[in-house]
């Protein structure tokens, strides 16, 4: 059998910046999402070069929540897309780690790695939304310690090989999960989960922040290497950026501050990802609200005017 690159190994590296995508991706504001338009919008990312794709993790949605459209399931998504691409990354983003047993999780994790080898990345958070908790019959005000207990027990049903932390009682009884992981799965920690940046640096291969203004984010950056360099030295951890992205047509539309991110043409995009990547920044994870313009064009203008200046050639 033919070993499979490690895709992976694309997106974080030091001195260089990946860019994924997220989805869902809809054109207009009034969109339901066309979960086969998802499949076909990753397949395009993945011929045109793009680093990953990203799929979030929503479970309900209510009144109380601001986006009205339905999400797919991210696992089953990734099982499409799975198939659907051939070089890509693909990830969760993120996981609602709280309200899934970590089990299930693990299986899901460990089905994807086998259906893609060496591009399936686990990006996990704790979930923000008070109501969805109590859907789930679990309290809010508990979520930090969730995060905590369901990370260690999803980390150690991933290793090779697996541990099930939670065993039946005589040998005869005993769990095992198979098959196991082909490979290392990195688990991301996808804002601060309610942990300190020293947990993440300990327990996480990366840490996945949202925008913040340039020197905000800077200080961030410094703070992260901080945390890495004390409680994991000598080893590598990513640092990567969600970034609400807002393409306009002219590439040289002056650049402008919205919610997490920015209102740009490609020529802004240029200069920001170029900052980004100067101050320590590994992977970029674009998010593009609906403006008119249809998905699969913003796509293909960003891979042409703006990818070829900030990714080297893949490896493998």
């Amino acid at each position: 059998m033919t070993t499979k690159p490690d895709r992976r190994r694309n997106l974080f590296r030091e001195g260089h910046l990946s860019v994924g995508i997220v989805l869902p991706i809809r054109d207009g504001e009034g969109d339901e999402v066309d979960f086969r338009q998802q499949v076909d919008l990753a397949a395009l990312a993945d011929d045109l070069g793009f680093d990953a794709v990203w799929v979030r993790d929503v479970p309900l949605n209510g009144p109380w929540y601001p986006e009205a459209f339905g999400h797919p399931d991210p696992f089953a998504m990734l099982g499409a897309l799975s198939l659907a691409t051939r070089r890509i990354a693909i990830g969760t983003a993120a996981t609602v780690l709280t309200l899934r047993h970590p089990l299930h999780i693990a299986k899901s994790a460990i089905s994807l790695d086998r259906l893609a080898p060496g591009r399936f990345v686990l990006g996990l958070g704790s979930g923000d939304r008070r109501e969805e908790f109590d859907a789930f019959g679990e309290d809010a005000a508990d979520h930090k310690q969730l995060y905590r207990q369901h990370w260690t027990e999803l980390s150690a049903a991933l290793q090779r090989p697996p541990r099930i932390l939670h065993q039946a009682a005589g040998p005869d009884m005993a769990f095992e999960l198979r098959p196991p992981a082909a490979s290392d799965i990195p688990m991301l920690a996808i804002g601060s989960g309610g942990q300190t940046l020293e947990w993440i640096a300990r327990n996480a291969a990366g840490w996945v922040t949202y925008h913040r203004p340039s020197a905000v984010q800077r200080d961030r950056y410094m703070l992260w290497r901080s945390a890495v360099a004390r409680h994991a030295p000598g080893q590598f951890r990513s640092f990567s950026t969600g970034l609400r992205l807002d393409l306009q047509t002219d590439p040289a539309a002056a650049v402008e501050e919205i919610e997490l991110g920015y209102r740009t043409g490609t020529l802004g995009l240029s200069r920001i990802l170029q900052e980004m990547r100067d101050t320590g920044v590994h992977h970029v994870l674009l998010n593009l609200p609906p403006n008119g313009s249809l998905a699969q064009d913003r796509l293909t203008t960003i891979a042409r005017d703006v990818l070829p200046a900030l990714t080297p050639a893949p490896q493998g």
